[in-house]
């Protein structure tokens, strides 16, 4: 077992608390998604109300004077006055909230007095408690006897948790002016704050001195250095050595494509790492692509469990048969027919809120972005600038991020043959489902009897296009990447790096051991 560490800290709480670690940043399980709108959005305040006056029922004059402070929040005309003027230019209601409540934040964390930067906990406290209630995933509490392990700790969050049982609190960041360590005091709950980003597992052994300010890792562990606010990764997230080669020997990159967080678990050590993660499929709902805090655990969660392997995230490939739950309450957007990199262009206040979660959640593992959809390269252009304005946003705001390299889905024909044109994409990624579809000009309903009487047709495309990348790092993440009988043509088109469905991974591993580089058999199959 290796060695204890101990890592100094700054005592927010006096008193000695051990436990297994609760790591805060953790995606809750997915509910059904509620619809958004002005009275779901209502209604989702009222219950957050309701659940904080609860919290208050007994409290003492302190914790009620926090919780009256965020109902006071949470009713103040002004929010409602300013959200009501950003409906009015076209933005949808609960990212009009959500931008209110972000501007109010900022003014805070800017504020001089340590007494006003520690307030802006409690408004984002309320404003993820809204948006838990809008999406139906309430903050969920943790098990008795935990140390709290995260960058800050919300004070309804410490009100509604039973520290009866012993327990403590590890933040990285914090207040001694804070309204938790105020609470923490008040019921001698042993807390540290200032520890910088620690690696730690849930359920591993902690130790939280308040006397000393110090945090022991009992599993060991290692103290994560800060990074600079656009530092790129030192390697080519796409561009590693694999143990898997051609029967003549050129090494090949078999990565998966996954839907779920949950789905990780399929990155076995045969595998180069995700190919391709489909957001949309964990971001279902308006209140989910409002919510930063829960993007970002959700991808945090996926960069930790696939450790030092490359990740590739997809930006949300919303619109057309994949839209988010309430598109009614997106102005536009259901009689738009746009999708993709458009969409996201077009209310780029879906764009931002999931940019600024993609950026924080880069220093925790090799994150690469890819946009889904792009016709044009101006397209790549502005979003780049999109995540370059959130990262800045980030650094005055002293949150820890990265600038990952961006990154194209080739799907789009006209963008398959001008690939040359593309020079501020880092890498490019074919997706041969939707490639197929507009090739062929089939309908969804078509694509699957037509796939394969297009495929010829595909194969000439991905060769002239894989020709027109310069050299920079190139995958396919379609379909036709996990079906063995294609293989041979994707090799020969020139073609080294495979992200699959896991299910379909051995097949392919099997497969390319048996072809040479260039798709023929090798001698003897």
């Amino acid at each position: 077992m290796a060695a204890p560490l101990r890592l100094t800290a700054k005592s927010a709480s006096p008193g000695i608390a051990s436990g297994p670690a609760f790591l805060a940043e953790r995606p809750d399980a997915p509910a059904p998604s509620t619809a958004g709108g002005y009275g779901a959005l209502e209604k989702a305040i009222d219950i957050s109300i309701g659940e904080l006056e609860r919290l208050a029922d007994g409290a003492d004059a302190e914790s009620r004077d926090i919780i009256d402070f965020q109902i006071e929040v949470l009713r103040d005309p002004t929010i409602a006055e300013a959200t009501g003027a950003r409906m009015e230019a076209d933005e949808n209601v609960v990212f009009a909230w959500v931008a209110t409540l972000d501007a109010y934040i900022g003014e805070l964390e800017a504020a001089d007095e340590e007494q006003m930067r520690a307030r802006a906990v409690d408004i984002l406290d309320i404003k993820n408690r809204v948006l838990g209630a809008l999406a139906g995933t309430p903050i969920a509490d943790f098990p008795p006897g935990s140390i709290f392990v995260g960058k800050d700790m919300e004070p309804s969050r410490f009100l509604a948790h039973d520290w009866s049982k012993g327990g403590g609190i590890a933040l990285f960041a914090g207040s001694t002016a804070g309204h938790v360590a105020l609470l923490a005091r008040a019921k001698s709950v042993p807390m540290v704050i200032g520890t910088g980003r620690f690696s730690a597992a849930d359920g591993d052994p902690v130790g939280v001195d308040g006397d000393a300010g110090a945090v022991v890792l009992k599993a060991g562990g290692m103290l994560i250095p800060p990074l600079a606010p656009a530092q790129a990764p030192t390697a080519d997230t796409q561009n590693e050595s694999s143990e898997l080669r051609t029967a003549d020997g050129v090494p090949i990159l078999l990565s998966i494509n996954i839907n779920d967080p949950a789905e990780i678990d399929a990155l076995d050590p045969a595998t180069a790492g995700v190919g391709l993660m489909r957001s949309e499929f964990s971001i279902t709902s308006v209140a989910d692509a409002a919510n930063e805090e829960r993007q970002l655990a959700i991808y945090r969660r996926v960069l930790e469990q696939a450790g030092d392997r490359p990740v590739t995230i997809r930006m949300l490939d919303i619109g057309g048969d994949k839209p988010l739950a309430g598109p009614e309450d997106l102005p536009g957007l259901s009689a738009s027919g746009l999708r993709g990199i458009r969409l996201l262009l077009a209310r780029p206040e879906i764009a931002r809120v999931q940019a600024r979660a993609l950026l924080r959640a880069a220093v925790f593992g090799r994150l690469s972005v890819m946009l889904p959809m792009v016709t044009f390269p101006d397209e790549i252009d502005r979003m780049r600038e999109l995540f370059r304005e959130e990262a800045e946003k980030l650094g005055r705001r002293s949150l820890l991020h990265r600038m990952p390299p961006i990154g194209m889905m080739v799907e789009v024909p006209a963008a398959a043959l001008m690939l040359d044109t593309f020079g501020s994409a880092a890498f490019f990624s074919f997706g041969t489902n939707d490639l197929t579809q507009y090739l062929a000009a089939s309908s969804r309903d078509d694509i699957d009897a037509d796939a394969g009487n297009a495929a010829p047709a595909v194969l000439r495309l991905l060769a002239q296009a894989v020709k027109l990348t310069a050299g920079k790092p190139v995958s396919i993440c379609g379909d036709m990447a996990g079906n063995p009988h294609y293989l041979p043509g994707l090799l020969a088109a020139g073609l080294r790096h495979f992200s699959v469905a896991p299910a379909r991974r051995p097949a392919i591993r099997s497969a390319i051991i048996g072809l040479n580089a260039d798709g023929t058999k090798a001698a003897g199959e």
